[in-house]
């Protein structure tokens, strides 16, 4: 169907769109109209993603283009989510198409890791991303390849070198328009001989979507590679962003252990020992790098692409217009620094006593102790990167450990706010382990996203669980033009939440730490399971507040004999914290939900299951979330974040640590309706969220559908709810909702008179 919003002239491949969906749309172009960024929260499985792409890639096929958007930059969190984003655009791209015909052609791809896009069968079947990165820069790397042309003994990539040939020939290398996954590149790549990685690298400046993950535009070193050369006139869309704030906290926070240390010594030995190799047998190439630092010449701008990856820019933009400073232009001298500076951290982790430092006087103290200023430490980064480019290491995963202290340098060095130094002896969970660790802690979110937010004229922070949505501008530090929670419409209600305080024996159930190891809850908590099992057909998922957690309370079951008595009804899989272990549970948890004799998954709360996997259909049809998924609160870079946001923000302690955990507990109920035809229940097994000040933190999508009746319940009125609700759900029901007399589902005609109405009333 298509229609008109305004003047704009919406495709979207469905014959129907639900209310919410051209709500959203609405919303979403006043705020692109409005050059401004927007928070959406959108209900889950309500047709988010094909929203987006439907409203903006109509953006971009406008036929006037005077609203001057160049590019769409989906931002994903996992490769699975970039996949599905990529199929759904290939259906919409089909129906423009076929509307449009060929002026409705558009490129889109996916970009990801070489793990993800290498079909070099000597690099990609090595088993981590850093090792393949490092097989592939070991073959691709400009001084290899110049041994190569001279010994052909020398191993090369053949892929890259053909990509490269035709790279430089008159025709040069492009991709057709459409929509291509990252198995149609791979198949593309394998087709024409050309490295699908370097493909897409070069091809991203040239496409109108682009589909990657957040770290290629929040983590400054990534984002100075990828990133560096789209337009302002883009718009950026986070999607699944309940958890950004967290992740633009990670990509600025580094962590340095003893073993961090020793590496990074043995690295610089290596690197001693290359210099002095390259002073008795190419002494002009040290000098030639010398002289173009004392110029000031920017050292990575005009890299050849095989190099480009050693442009890892940290600094913010006005520090890099700086000259490098003298006391490091010789490579002798700068080795001298990070030997003082790998010391003085060594010194620093002997400690019997947790020490908190803020950056400006960690900086001091390195400067009086170590002798190295900040001017020096903030080009630590970038200049280890000229070295190493200079001396032709490829920088593969051996170098790790000085890339880290240099990392950790740079950062220290920059930003004199919005971050903590906290040192630790031991870990508080097991003080009698010694294990050292200097911990750069960054405080303040807003510090990774506020570059992206100035640069691009539309950034779009969406998810099914952004509630409450006012605080997020506030940990962010922007002001959206449009922030708005829709409701879904629904035929029937089919979401049962519940709030189970106590078990059948009356005693309360929560996972508070003085109540969650008591026997009595431990044993509420199995009957709970049990007797769900029972009642319950297909797939059953448990979520719990940690490993820890889930790991002792399955002990304690399978010492009562509920274990046994659970496998009874279903079979039991669980999440583990090895990601082969956890797919392979997965996968057999699905089998079992299909032979039709189901199967429960016991997972936790921020896990690998509660991040964009989905338990549709007959794979989820409960979710029980076993107490409240507070953070660890004893945690010192936690106690320091909860500080910094009472201090800068006026969050308050209560209220930051509340949010983060229902929005951490609304992430994995909601795991269990993924489309308006599916159905589901979702119990939240703690008596702490029956207090309004947790329960009115959930999003309204599950508000609206939680009664009073279902608030205060005990394990045999939730038994009665659930088959009640299992019965209601078995008769059939009129999809469009006509017999309902809601309009859960609108035509073309609908909108066409919803037009004409809202046109008579302006």
């Amino acid at each position: 169907m298509k229609f008109k919003i305004d003047e704009l002239t919406v495709y979207f491949p469905y014959e129907h769109i639900y209310p919410e969906q051209y709500e959203y749309m609405v919303e979403l172009k006043h705020a692109l109209d409005a050059k401004g960024h927007c928070l959406l929260e959108m209900p889950t499985g309500t047709g988010k993603t094909i929203t987006l792409l439907s409203l903006i890639t109509s953006y971009l096929l406008s036929s006037n283009q005077s609203n001057g958007i160049k590019k769409l930059i989906y931002c994903t969190r996992t490769v699975h989510e970039m996949e599905k984003v990529l199929a759904e655009l290939r259906l919409l791209h089909e129906f423009q198409l076929s509307q449009l015909g060929p002026s409705a052609r558009l490129l889109a791809l996916g970009l990801s890791s070489r793990k993800n896009l290498c079909i070099n069968p000597s690099v990609n079947s090595a088993s981590s991303r850093d090792s393949v990165d490092a097989g592939c820069r070991k073959l691709t790397a400009s001084w290899v390849r110049a041994l190569a042309a001279d010994n052909p003994n020398i191993p090369m990539c053949q892929f890259y070198e053909k990509y490269d040939r035709e790279a430089s020939s008159s025709e040069g290398v492009l991709l057709p328009p459409g929509v291509y996954t990252l198995q149609d590149l791979r198949a593309y790549g394998r087709e024409k001989g050309w490295c699908p990685y370097f493909l897409a690298r070069h091809m991203i400046r040239f496409a109108n979507v682009v589909v990657y993950n957040y770290q290629y535009l929040l983590d400054p070193k990534v984002a100075g590679i990828i990133s560096r050369e789209m337009q302002r006139e883009c718009i950026v869309v986070f999607d699944e962003a309940h958890n950004i704030d967290n992740v633009c906290i990670e990509a600025l926070s580094v962590n340095i252990r003893q073993q961090t240390l020793d590496g990074a010594t043995r690295n610089l030995k290596k690197i001693a020992q290359t210099i002095e190799k390259f002073k008795a047998t190419d002494a002009n190439r040290l000098r030639s790098e010398y002289n173009r630092l004392v110029e000031g010449l920017a050292h990575r701008g005009n890299l050849p692409v095989t190099d480009s990856w050693l442009s890892n820019p940290v600094l913010p933009e006005d520090i890099l217009r700086e000259a490098v400073p003298g006391s490091i232009r010789k490579a002798e001298h700068f080795l001298g620094v990070l030997r003082r500076l790998v010391q003085y951290l060594d010194g620093r982790l002997q400690t019997e006593n947790v020490e908190t430092e803020g950056p400006v006087a960690f900086v001091a103290s390195i400067s009086t102790q170590a002798g190295i200023d900040q001017k020096i430490l903030k080009f630590c980064y970038d200049r280890l990167h000229s070295l190493l480019l200079t001396l032709e290491i490829a920088e593969t995963d051996e170098f790790l450990h000085i890339q880290t202290v240099c990392d950790f340098a740079t950062l220290v060095a920059t930003y004199s706010h919005g971050f903590s130094i906290i040192i630790e002896p031991f870990d508080e969970r097991m003080p009698h382990v010694p294990d050292p660790i200097l911990q750069l802690s960054c405080l303040d979110a807003s510090l990774a996203i506020k570059p992206v937010f100035e640069r691009f004229q539309s950034v779009v922070i969406t998810s099914g669980t952004l509630s409450p949505v006012d605080l997020y501008p506030r940990l962010l530090k922007f002001n959206p033009v449009v922030s708005q929670s829709f409701t879904m419409s629904l035929t029937r209600d089919c979401l049962c939440p519940m709030v189970l305080t106590r078990g059948s024996d009356q005693l309360p159930v929560s996972t508070k730490f003085d109540m969650r190891s008591d026997p009595g809850v431990v044993r509420n908590y199995g009957r709970l399971l049990l007797e769900m099992v029972a009642a319950v057909p297909d797939g059953i998922v448990c979520f719990f507040v940690s490993y820890s957690y889930m790991d002792g309370i399955v002990n304690s079951w399978n010492e009562m004999g509920i274990l046994q008595d659970v496998m009874q009804h279903k079979l039991v899989f669980i999440e583990t914290q090895d990601v082969v272990e956890t797919t392979l549970a997965l996968d057999n948890y699905r089998k079992a939900c299909d032979c039709g004799r189901g199967a429960v998954f016991f997972s936790v709360a921020r896990g690998k299951v509660a991040e964009g996997i989905d338990f549709d259909r007959h794979y989820g049809r409960l979710v029980i979330m076993f107490g409240v998924p507070f953070q660890y609160t004893l945690s010192r870079i936690l106690l320091a974040r909860l500080e910094y946001l009472r201090e800068t923000f006026q969050i308050k302690e209560g209220d930051f640590l509340t949010f983060d955990a229902v929005r951490q507990a609304a992430q994995c109920v909601g795991r269990v309706i993924r489309s308006k035809s599916d159905y589901g229940m979702m119990i939240f097994a703690d008596k702490r969220y029956s207090r309004h000040d947790k329960r009115s933190k959930l999003p309204g999508w599950i508000l609206s559908h939680l009664h009073d009746a279902h608030l205060n319940l005990s394990t045999d009125m939730a038994l009665h709810i659930a088959r009640e609700f299992l019965r209601k759900m078995a008769q059939p029901y009129d999809k469009s909702g006509g017999g309902s007399g809601k309009k859960t589902l609108l035509s073309q005609e609908d909108l066409e008179k919803m037009e004409r109405t809202m046109g008579m009333m302006f």
